[in-house]
């Protein structure tokens, strides 16, 4: 056997290139068509790959650990029901809105 490396000359490749060109130009819409179609296929099966996909146990756990539950003093909603219950003129108010105008009053 020769250990003989091809060589490659590029000045004889650009003619060849060219006529592949020519040859392959009355199909280029099609190619691009093929193209723009193959694009949109994979992408619609990305998205209902990605919408299908339900996490794992361990990122519902952690992220379960991770939130943190809101934490009220005792003394801040007793505070709050006692200015609830205390405010007459709110509840008066209130009492107004509440009754519907178009209701004839016994």
């Amino acid at each position: 056997m020769s250990d003989k490396q091809p060589s490659i000359n590029l000045k004889s490749l650009a003619p060849k290139l060219s006529e592949l060109g020519h040859r392959l130009r009355p199909y280029r819409l099609f190619a691009f068509l093929l193209f723009i179609v193959l694009l949109y296929g994979f992408l619609l099966l990305r998205i209902d790959s990605l919408m299908n996909a339900q996490p794992s146990e361990d990122a519902v756990t952690s992220q379960i650990q991770a939130a943190k539950l809101p934490h009220v003093d005792q003394s801040v909603i007793e505070r709050l029901r006692s200015l609830r219950n205390n405010s007459v003129n709110v509840q008066s108010l209130f009492n107004k809105a509440r009754s519907n105008p178009f209701q004839s009053k016994p």
